[in-house]
């Protein structure tokens, strides 16, 4: 298990393309912790599709779902004004990802190997 590594601010796109590069189609869950509503999963066991951070709107985008006949709805998590990024890697193959936004809400992105979920018969 690694510590959380910061990621700088600079580094925030490639590390999300490399990212989304090797985790298409992981198991994820989308983890929040907000003051106002408290702590709850926004998504479970879902294949993560992409991230992304777009400067310009100074947003980073996590994508699940899309991609197979169990899931074929696109769900994007939008944490706007992004403060800091931080990167574990529990176990071989595994991340957690923290994002901090500016309002202080925090989301967590769990990766994990393996198809979210079987295919149709």
């Amino acid at each position: 298990m690694t510590e959380p590594k910061m990621i700088d601010r600079n580094g925030w796109a490639g590390f999300f393309d490399q990212l989304s590069a090797d985790h298409q189609g992981d198991i994820t869950a989308i983890e929040l912790f907000d003051t106002d509503f408290g702590d709850q999963y926004e998504t479970e066991r879902l294949p993560f599709t992409y991230a992304s951070y777009d400067r310009k709107d100074d947003v980073i985008v996590i994508g699940v779902g899309g991609n197979s006949a169990r899931s074929p709805v696109l769900l994007r998590r939008m944490i706007h004004r992004p403060v800091e990024v931080d990167a574990a890697v529990p176990a071989p193959g595994r991340s957690d990802i923290r994002i901090v936004a500016e309002d202080g809400t925090t989301t967590m992105v769990h990766l994990r190997p393996g198809a979210a979920l079987p295919e149709p018969r």
